[in-house]
């Protein structure tokens, strides 16, 4: 809920037209973020002769109106391009510049991804599609969750990638490019080759996905391997460690002040930890993994914070993720060890309960406004006998009690796949 009372659809809303409006931050004469001509934000640092490029937006055609603002103050080529991280949203406005760029830097991954990710593409494809809304109208999407929609969502040029040229391993590198001296810091967080540009003479960080002003995704629904949480704080101790006066997020505004900076980055860090901290305290205890989630709830100190709010990911998805990473699938329950098939379970419910009353007690619950609770019983009967068109509209329903602009998509997703 957000600190105003709104919940839901309508908190996605509002939180979508304040966050994302076209803003240019300019720092110190030669430093530009661009926030919200794309889904992610783009940062120009003006060299002696030529511009660094940190990130480029997810498209060649949004990050072609950024460099339309910039011919408003210089002519100057991008001659380097500078990524994050490798996410494509990051990545992908790169071709752009194909012409004049020279240097293309990135961080080496921490950790390489597991073997077999390929093997997965298509239901990965399936995942991410659904998390993004890419198939959604803008009226379904409303944004998606850390920024506007992507471009190719929208009907521009779809990604186009630059490949890197000069690729760092780890630690803090120091470079003077056209006489401009910055840092890139190795941040593992959200991926593992994530890094912090550091320039010492604005102090100002851009922290790409190391910092967005919502809940992260400390775990995606669309699917990853485990994301250290405890490597993302240490990232994050790393970015405050720096005391930046100007912080350029690659997603959300810029923050200006070193207090406000210490204050808002440094809550940011304590509710992660803190999340962190009760989940594997919960773990030690014995309790299961419906139990740790229904036990981690962020305290008011943090509940209240705008810039926490669970517009991306949540706090029930992160608890669960340092969960299962940790120790895996099985929760300790000795009833979960071995259990029976689930088809089999809710023949076995729907058999005590009766089919009939089992569907009247659905639309009961859908009356009622408990969408989750009706989709739960729904799913007991085998899928030839469900009411697709009510499952498809409780799906819809409970996508409009959702916060986050993830699971709000999936849910609107499946509804109109018929899944």
């Amino acid at each position: 809920m957000e600190p105003n009372g709104l919940q839901g659809e309508a908190a996605l809303a509002a939180y979508a037209e304040r966050a994302f409006a076209r803003t240019r931050t300019d720092v110190g004469g030669r430093v530009h973020h661009y926030l919200g001509w794309g889904h992610s934000s783009a940062t120009v640092i003006e060299g002696e002769t030529s511009l660094i490029l940190v990130d480029t937006t997810e498209s060649p055609d949004v990050a072609r109106t950024v460099m339309d603002d910039v011919r408003t103050y210089t002519d100057k080529p991008v001659k380097t391009i500078i990524y994050t991280h490798g996410h494509p949203d990051h990545r992908g406005g790169a071709g752009a510049f194909r012409d004049t760029v020279e240097e293309v830097v990135c961080m080496a991954p921490a950790a390489a991804p597991l073997p077999g990710y390929d093997c997965l593409e298509h239901v990965l494809n399936a995942r991410g599609r659904r998390q993004h809304g890419y198939g959604l109208t803008d009226e379904e999407a409303l944004c998606q969750g850390i920024g506007i929609r992507e471009g190719h969502a929208r009907g521009l040029a779809p990604y186009d990638f630059l490949p890197p040229t000069t690729v760092y391993s780890g630690g803090r590198v120091a470079r003077v490019i056209d006489g401009v001296e910055l840092e890139l810091i190795a941040a593992p967080g959200e991926t593992d080759d994530a890094l912090i540009v550091w320039l010492p003479a604005e102090r100002a960080a851009c922290s790409g996905d190391v910092y967005y002003a919502c809940w992260p995704n400390l775990y995606a629904i669309r699917g990853t391997q485990y994301r250290s949480v405890a490597q993302w704080v240490n990232a994050l101790d790393a970015l405050l460690s720096l005391e930046p006066e100007v912080l350029l997020p690659g997603h959300t505004p810029a923050l200006t002040g070193a207090a406000l900076i210490q204050e808002q980055v440094g809550t940011y860090r304590d509710a992660i930890r803190w999340v962190f901290d009760e989940t594997l305290a919960c773990m030690d205890r014995g309790l299961t993994l419906e139990e740790t989630v229904r036990a981690v709830q962020l305290p008011e100190r943090f509940a209240d914070k705008p810039y926490l709010g669970e517009y991306y990911g949540t706090v029930e998805w992160s608890v669960k993720s340092i969960y299962n990473g940790y120790v895996g699938w099985f929760d300790g329950a000795p009833e979960h060890l071995a259990p029976v098939p689930e088809a089999d379970r809710a023949a076995e419910l729907v058999a005590l309960i009766g089919a009939g009353r089992l569907s009247a007690r659905v639309r009961e619950l859908a009356a009622a406004g408990e969408y989750q609770m009706a989709l739960e019983l729904l799913a007991l009967l085998p899928a030839d006998e469900r009411d697709r068109d009510l499952r498809a509209e409780l799906l819809r329903a409970r996508a409009r009690q959702m916060t986050s602009a993830n699971a709000r998509h999936y849910l609107i997703a499946c509804a109109n796949e018929g899944d």
